[in-house]
């Protein structure tokens, strides 16, 4: 049995399946079975042999010109089409909730509305009148920001496509601490991605921030350098570099292998209430 990484469905899931078709590859479009239903997917690894626990799902083709564009046709009508009827059905039932996307399996299965509310929101009639209409299963599922951002955004401040939207699997807590750690201004305009919440990225690069500062002097710190005794004001991890204030008010910023002594340590920072995002 040889099984291949996908990835499928809106909010591009990630999984093994049971890849057992002649050619696939890395890259390939490609039709499966989940535990939804038949969706359209993407190969995002060469098959290789099946080494533990069986996959969940499986491969059932390589996508043909066909599937490629009755796939289009479905996202490019049938979801626009839905999310409209979808909306003004809302409106008609006045429901605190906003719609933020459709989603129609490639199979027909099933059709699912992502929305965002503030608390719980009583659907069921919402979902009976959409089920009669379409004739099929519908679903409703209530996400957050940071999901709304995979369905709807393309490229975050940095000017790559965003990490929710490649490779970031799960959404864990980001703290201020990690903001903290690795940007010496707290200016929301830089520690916001596209949801308007803490990037991503300060949480996967902050084990690597707190390895470089393992060997920096805190600040408060007093050290002795070639040119006398100064206290460290702050540190630039990336850099290595220690900014300095020596006793007549010279401030500079020189390397971390000049210090040649530490004199007396600064008292240690304390730690911030982490607030998850």
């Amino acid at each position: 049995m040889r099984e291949a990484t996908i990835r499928y469905g809106e909010m591009l899931t990630i999984g093994n399946f049971r890849a057992d078709v002649s050619g696939l590859q890395n890259g390939d479009r490609c039709i499966v079975r989940t535990d939804r239903g038949t969706e359209y997917a993407l190969c995002v690894s060469t098959p290789r042999e099946c080494v533990g626990r069986p996959p969940g799902g499986e491969v059932l083709r390589r996508a043909s010109m066909t599937d490629v564009v009755a796939y289009t046709n479905l996202v490019e009508q049938n979801q626009k089409q839905e999310a409209v009827a979808c909306r003004q059905k809302i409106e008609e039932f006045k429901l605190p909730m906003k719609l933020v996307s459709a989603e129609h399996l490639f199979g027909g299965e099933k059709v699912v509305f992502y929305f965002m509310a503030d608390g719980r929101v009583d659907f069921r009639e919402l979902v009976r009148s959409l089920a009669r209409e379409y004739k099929t299963r519908i679903e409703m599922r209530q996400i957050g920001a940071r999901d709304e951002a995979r369905l709807l955004g393309d490229y975050g401040p940095c000017g790559r496509v965003l990490c929710c939207k490649t490779f970031i699997k799960e959404f864990e807590p980001v703290t201020m601490r990690m903001a903290k750690a690795q940007i010496s201004t707290l200016d929301p305009a830089k520690l916001s991605g596209r949801c308007g919440k803490l990037k991503c990225c300060l949480r996967y690069e902050f084990e690597t921030y707190n390895s470089l500062r393992r060997d920096l002097p805190r600040r408060g710190t007093k050290v002795r350098l070639a040119d006398g005794v100064a206290e460290v004001l702050n540190v630039a991890a990336l850099t290595q570099e220690v900014f300095v204030e020596k006793a007549n008010g010279q401030r500079s910023r020189v390397p971390r292998e000049t210090i040649l002594e530490v004199l007396q340590e600064g008292a240690p920072e304390e730690k911030d209430e982490e607030h998850g995002e």
